[in-house]
């Protein structure tokens, strides 16, 4: 058996720590970019411009008009753990994007990096690092601000250029990064500008600085960068519980995405991607919105430093709450105040969804029109039976049937210019309500409008009445660990109020007694495991709950007002009624929307009568 050799234990020099460091801190070029806007931002910048050449593989550059260096500064910047942001007692109180000092050390270990810069009343100066190697400071022409200009990134470590994505890719990354701290920092203003091929490049994004109160600076800065549809069909959202504050705009479920693209989140002015804060928002719109969408939201965390804690990784994009559950409650609850408060609002992009989807046929030259001689007019007999057939009283539904559509009068004495949703004044194709509003139509879906009915009623009448129960003839005994069986233990009693009745049955098994009746027969230790799975993952659990709202919507959708029932005046007027005072009523179970409302202007412009 051969003597074991013992490892030499040896001291790494600084240009091989930068270039691990950068292995955490710089992934892509959007990570460098993010960095110095950071810092930037820091810097006290009021614009802050951004320049990127191939998907900023062979170009960074980022200008800003922040308090800048001194030749004293710059050599010192660009050394490990050197900051101006903390002074290293509190690692708790952080109030500044960056704090680490790793940044600008890794950039200039990994590409080639230029830092020109100035400060107030000292000249300026110029630094170059080059594979780790320092060039400087020396004079340099600059009237204010900083400039760094990142060149060549990972020229140095080339094995990480195999990993980079496409120009197209990149560019898309950094610009995400860009718009992130755009919405950040409403009072700065940024530019991003591709410069590939050399030249005067092409603005990708551009946001002014916002001036006004904050809430007003917020909304302009979101209608810049998530577009003005997102901020016309948002709700304001705005709790505090515990020392956490919560404000921004969350969307209608009518207004979702086909992905996560269009959700932000901020903890004290920081831009995260925190898997539980995603998996709050999935809760929060779980009753609005099926499996493949996604709720669009910009929403901004405050609270007091010590209560989170962001030092969790070196790109600083997740953080770490002291009390999780806390702030997981004050976002669900708020997100679903505030979608409540919408009552049967909808959003607009479905009305101008449905103005894009009306074909109006090309309209001919006059001179062109094929002449109408007088054989050919009808007769006096002819356009009187043509006016009858037009006439809203006996209405569409007297005649032969050869019409979908039928008019009646209406049941009651109410005028549209008092009523959200109007008066019924007719039904197409047995599924469609055509309503009259004081400046325009609406046209309701009556299956999926009643099906949303019956199912708040449904889930009204179950929290009041509590979920029953259906005891096991047989009790199930799962085995679990002690640690999992503590765990499942821990939220008995809240799925005691959902029908699902757990004890402990002796080390590290528990015993299931009950299942939700409304669920019928089901596999208790599937369903057990289930649940301790999402407990492990999120802290809690709401997949019982889950189950037990699929099948109030199931039954809802049974119960409702199937398509090809024709309706009478006053059925069509209740269930406009009933859906005005309703929550939530302007989407069905699943989160498309129960109503289209057109305005009067809308349709004259597609008849050009404007």
């Amino acid at each position: 058996m051969s003597p074991k050799i013992k490892p030499e234990i040896r001291q790494l020099d600084d240009a091989a720590i930068n270039r691990i460091a950068a292995g955490e801190v710089v992934e892509r070029p959007a990570s460098a970019v993010k960095e110095l806007v950071e810092n930037a931002v820091d810097a006290g910048a009021r614009r802050v411009d951004v320049a990127v050449a191939d998907g900023g593989k062979t170009l960074i550059r980022v200008t800003d008009d922040g308090c800048g260096m001194s030749a004293q500064d710059l050599p010192l910047a660009l050394s490990r753990h050197a900051t101006s942001k903390i002074d290293g007692t509190d690692l708790l109180n952080i109030h500044t994007f960056g704090f680490r000092g790793e940044a600008l050390p890794s950039l200039g270990a990994v590409g080639r990096l230029v830092i020109t810069s100035r400060a107030e009343g000292f000249d300026a100066v110029e630094m170059r690092v080059n594979g780790g190697v320092h060039e400087g400071p020396r004079p340099a022409a600059l009237s204010g601000g900083t400039v760094v200009e990142l060149r060549d990134l990972f020229h140095a470590t080339p094995a990480r250029l195999k990993f980079l994505r496409t120009d197209r890719s990149e560019m898309q990354a950094i610009t995400d990064v860009v718009k992130r701290l755009a919405m950040a920092e409403p009072s700065v203003g940024f530019t991003l500008t591709d410069v590939s091929g050399g030249g005067a490049g092409r603005v990708v994004f551009r946001a002014d600085a916002e001036s006004g109160a904050l809430w007003d600076a917020l909304r302009g800065r979101l209608a810049q960068v998530m577009g003005r549809s997102f901020v016309e069909n948002a709700l304001p959202v705005e709790a505090e519980r515990d020392g956490v504050r919560i404000t921004g705009l969350a969307a209608l479920p009518t207004y979702s995405r086909g992905s996560s693209v269009a959700q932000f989140l901020f903890v004290n002015g920081r831009p995260v991607r925190d898997r539980m804060l995603m998996g709050v928002l999935r809760a929060a719109y779980q009753d609005f919105l099926s499996r493949d969408r996604h709720p669009a939201v910009a929403l901004f965390l405050d609270c007091d430093p010590q209560l989170v804690d962001v030092n969790v990784h070196p790109a600083k994009s997740e953080v770490r709450f002291r009390d999780a559950g806390s702030v997981r409650g004050l976002i669900i609850s708020a997100l679903r105040h505030v979608l409540s408060g919408a009552g049967h609002r909808a959003s607009s992009t479905v009305a101008e969804a449905t103005l894009e989807a009306v074909q109006v046929p090309e309209a001919r030259p006059v001179s062109d029109a094929p002449r109408v001689y007088q054989m050919d007019r009808p007769s006096m007999g002819q356009r009187r039976v043509a006016y009858q057939a037009q006439a809203p009283d006996p209405g569409f539904a007297e005649m032969e049937g050869a019409f979908s559509g039928r008019v009646e009068a209406p049941a009651s004495v109410e005028e549209p210019d008092d009523l959200p949703l109007g008066v019924a004044r007719g039904q197409v194709h047995e599924n469609y309500i055509i309503a009259q509003t004081g400046d325009g139509l609406v046209i309701v879906d009556q299956h999926a409008a009643h099906e949303r009915l019956v199912y708040e009623r449904l889930k009204a009448q179950m929290a009041e009445t509590g979920v029953a129960a259906q005891a096991l003839l047989i009790p199930e005994v799962v085995e679990l660990s002690d640690a999992d069986a503590a765990l499942l233990l821990g939220a008995a009693e809240d799925l005691k109020a959902l029908g699902l009745g757990i004890e402990p049955f002796g080390g590290g098994a528990v015993v299931v007694r009950e299942t939700p009746a409304l669920l019928g027969e089901v596999d208790a230790k599937a369903l057990v495991r289930d649940v301790l799975d999402e407990l492990a993952d999120q802290g809690r659990s709401g997949l019982v709950r889950e189950k037990l709202e699929a099948i109030l919507s199931r039954v809802a959708c049974h119960g409702s007002i199937r398509s090809g029932r024709r309706m009478r005046a006053e059925e069509m007027n209740a269930l406009l009624r009933e859906m005005e005072a309703t929550p939530h009523s302007g989407q069905c179970n699943h989160g498309r929307p129960t109503y289209v409302e057109l305005k009067l202007k809308d349709i004259e412009r597609l008849f050009g009568r404007t």
